[in-house]
């Protein structure tokens, strides 16, 4: 009884370390077919300065998002 249950704990550790191991090769693939540019990326300093005029400006909101919109 004992050894099947191991059998069955390693049956199921290498299932799923075989679908965790297929899920990073299509991420990986993904990531090569559609690259993030880094002029794509947000600015933190940035984002951390209108955070901190509109603190300034605003006391006492909350900001929940700062979005860049491009023209």
């Amino acid at each position: 009884m004992e050894d099947q249950l191991l059998l069955i704990c390693g049956i199921a550790f290498a299932a799923v370390l075989t679908i965790l191991s297929l899920l990073a090769g299509i991420i990986a693939t993904i990531c090569r077919l559609f690259p993030v540019r880094a002029a794509d990326l947000p600015d933190p300093a940035a984002e951390e300065a209108v955070r901190k005029a509109l603190t300034k400006v605003f006391p006492g909101c909350r900001i929940s998002e700062v979005r860049e919109i491009k023209s």
